[in-house]
Protein backbone atom coordinates (compact mmCIF):
# COMPACT_ATOMS: atom_id res chain seq x y z
CA UNK A 1 0.00 0.00 0.00
CA UNK A 2 1.40 3.47 -0.90
CA UNK A 3 2.65 5.62 1.95
CA UNK A 4 0.41 8.50 3.02
CA UNK A 5 1.87 12.02 2.69
CA UNK A 6 3.36 13.39 5.95
CA UNK A 7 3.18 9.84 7.45
CA UNK A 8 -0.08 10.48 9.34
CA UNK A 9 -3.70 11.49 8.89
CA UNK A 10 -5.75 10.69 5.83
CA UNK A 11 -4.60 10.14 2.27
CA UNK A 12 -4.82 13.49 0.45
CA UNK A 13 -3.23 12.55 -2.87
CA UNK A 14 -4.81 14.07 -5.95
CA UNK A 15 -7.73 12.14 -7.48
CA UNK A 16 -8.71 13.03 -11.04
CA UNK A 17 -12.44 13.32 -11.64
CA UNK A 18 -13.66 12.15 -15.04
CA UNK A 19 -15.30 15.48 -15.90
CA UNK A 20 -14.19 18.97 -14.90
CA UNK A 21 -17.04 21.46 -14.54
CA UNK A 22 -15.05 23.96 -12.47
CA UNK A 23 -16.15 27.49 -13.38
CA UNK A 24 -12.57 28.77 -13.53
CA UNK A 25 -10.62 25.91 -15.15
CA UNK A 26 -13.13 23.28 -16.22
CA UNK A 27 -12.83 22.22 -19.85
CA UNK A 28 -16.28 20.60 -19.60
CA UNK A 29 -18.04 23.80 -18.45
CA UNK A 30 -19.32 25.64 -21.53
CA UNK A 31 -20.10 28.74 -19.42
CA UNK A 32 -16.77 28.72 -17.57
CA UNK A 33 -13.54 30.66 -17.97
CA UNK A 34 -11.47 27.62 -19.05
CA UNK A 35 -8.22 28.95 -17.60
CA UNK A 36 -5.23 26.74 -18.44
CA UNK A 37 -2.34 26.63 -16.01
CA UNK A 38 1.17 25.32 -16.57
CA UNK A 39 4.05 24.96 -14.18
CA UNK A 40 6.93 27.30 -15.03
CA UNK A 41 9.98 25.50 -13.63
CA UNK A 42 12.34 28.40 -14.34
CA UNK A 43 10.29 30.78 -12.20
CA UNK A 44 9.02 28.14 -9.75
CA UNK A 45 5.37 29.01 -10.14
CA UNK A 46 2.13 28.08 -11.87
CA UNK A 47 1.16 30.51 -14.62
CA UNK A 48 -1.82 31.18 -16.86
CA UNK A 49 -2.07 33.69 -19.69
CA UNK A 50 -5.57 34.99 -20.46
CA UNK A 51 -7.74 37.87 -21.68
CA UNK A 52 -10.99 38.89 -20.10
CA UNK A 53 -13.95 39.61 -22.36
CA UNK A 54 -16.90 41.92 -21.90
CA UNK A 55 -18.89 39.33 -19.93
CA UNK A 56 -16.53 39.91 -16.95
CA UNK A 57 -17.22 43.67 -16.77
CA UNK A 58 -17.32 45.46 -13.43
CA UNK A 59 -16.41 49.13 -13.81
CA UNK A 60 -16.59 50.21 -17.49
CA UNK A 61 -13.72 48.66 -19.45
CA UNK A 62 -12.44 46.74 -16.43
CA UNK A 63 -12.94 43.42 -14.69
CA UNK A 64 -15.36 42.80 -11.83
CA UNK A 65 -13.64 42.35 -8.45
CA UNK A 66 -15.33 39.00 -7.83
CA UNK A 67 -13.92 37.64 -11.08
CA UNK A 68 -10.45 38.86 -10.08
CA UNK A 69 -10.82 37.01 -6.76
CA UNK A 70 -11.95 33.88 -8.64
CA UNK A 71 -8.86 33.93 -10.89
CA UNK A 72 -6.52 34.42 -7.93
CA UNK A 73 -8.25 31.67 -5.92
CA UNK A 74 -7.99 29.24 -8.83
CA UNK A 75 -4.32 30.08 -9.39
CA UNK A 76 -3.49 29.51 -5.72
CA UNK A 77 -5.41 26.24 -5.72
CA UNK A 78 -3.27 24.90 -8.57
CA UNK A 79 -0.19 25.17 -6.35
CA UNK A 80 -1.47 22.28 -4.22
CA UNK A 81 -0.81 19.94 -7.15
CA UNK A 82 2.90 20.25 -6.32
CA UNK A 83 2.24 18.16 -3.21
CA UNK A 84 -0.38 15.99 -4.93
CA UNK A 85 -3.17 17.07 -2.61
CA UNK A 86 -6.69 18.37 -2.93
CA UNK A 87 -6.99 21.35 -0.61
CA UNK A 88 -10.06 23.54 -0.36
CA UNK A 89 -10.01 27.28 0.15
CA UNK A 90 -10.46 28.25 3.78
CA UNK A 91 -9.60 31.95 3.49
CA UNK A 92 -8.25 34.37 0.90
CA UNK A 93 -7.31 38.00 1.05
CA UNK A 94 -7.15 40.10 -2.10
CA UNK A 95 -5.37 43.39 -2.67
CA UNK A 96 -6.79 45.28 -5.66
CA UNK A 97 -3.81 47.45 -6.62
CA UNK A 98 -4.82 48.74 -10.08
CA UNK A 99 -7.92 48.21 -12.23
CA UNK A 100 -7.72 44.99 -14.26
CA UNK A 101 -8.52 45.85 -17.90
CA UNK A 102 -10.72 43.89 -20.27
CA UNK A 103 -9.46 42.65 -23.66
CA UNK A 104 -5.77 42.99 -22.75
CA UNK A 105 -3.17 40.25 -22.30
CA UNK A 106 -2.84 39.28 -18.64
CA UNK A 107 -1.05 36.61 -16.63
CA UNK A 108 -1.63 35.14 -13.20
CA UNK A 109 1.27 33.54 -11.33
CA UNK A 110 1.00 31.51 -8.13
CA UNK A 111 3.39 29.85 -5.71
CA UNK A 112 3.60 28.13 -2.36
CA UNK A 113 4.34 30.19 0.74
CA UNK A 114 4.27 27.50 3.44
CA UNK A 115 2.87 24.09 4.39
CA UNK A 116 2.13 22.95 7.92
CA UNK A 117 0.30 19.63 8.15
CA UNK A 118 -2.96 20.00 6.21
CA UNK A 119 -2.64 23.82 6.07
CA UNK A 120 -1.25 25.15 2.79
CA UNK A 121 -0.59 28.87 2.37
CA UNK A 122 -0.22 30.07 -1.23
CA UNK A 123 -0.04 33.42 -3.02
CA UNK A 124 -0.92 34.71 -6.50
CA UNK A 125 -0.58 37.87 -8.58
CA UNK A 126 -2.29 39.13 -11.73
CA UNK A 127 0.12 41.10 -13.91
CA UNK A 128 -0.29 43.04 -17.16
CA UNK A 129 1.93 42.88 -20.26
CA UNK A 130 4.29 45.46 -18.71
CA UNK A 131 4.76 43.23 -15.66
CA UNK A 132 2.84 45.57 -13.34
CA UNK A 133 1.05 43.80 -10.50
CA UNK A 134 -2.65 44.63 -10.71
CA UNK A 135 -3.95 42.40 -7.92
CA UNK A 136 -2.43 39.97 -5.43
CA UNK A 137 -3.74 37.46 -2.97
CA UNK A 138 -2.76 35.13 -0.19
CA UNK A 139 -4.82 32.09 0.69
CA UNK A 140 -5.14 29.34 3.25
CA UNK A 141 -6.08 25.93 1.84
CA UNK A 142 -6.94 22.87 3.94
CA UNK A 143 -6.04 19.45 2.51
CA UNK A 144 -8.99 17.03 2.46
CA UNK A 145 -9.55 13.36 1.71
CA UNK A 146 -11.03 13.53 -1.81
CA UNK A 147 -12.21 9.91 -1.81
CA UNK A 148 -14.40 10.61 1.20
CA UNK A 149 -15.61 14.06 0.19
CA UNK A 150 -16.23 13.49 -3.51
CA UNK A 151 -17.21 9.78 -3.57
CA UNK A 152 -20.82 10.43 -4.60
CA UNK A 153 -19.74 12.85 -7.38
CA UNK A 154 -17.22 10.63 -9.19
CA UNK A 155 -18.78 9.39 -12.41
CA UNK A 156 -18.57 5.66 -12.95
Amino acid sequence: MPKKPHGRGHDTRYVQLQRNYCFACGKDNPEGMRLKFTYDEARGCFACRFRLGKRYTGPPGHCHGGVIATILDEAMGKVNKLRQVIALTSRITVEYLKPVPLNKPLRVDSREVSVRGRRHVNMAEIVNAKGEVLARSRGLFIAIDPKRMFAKFVER
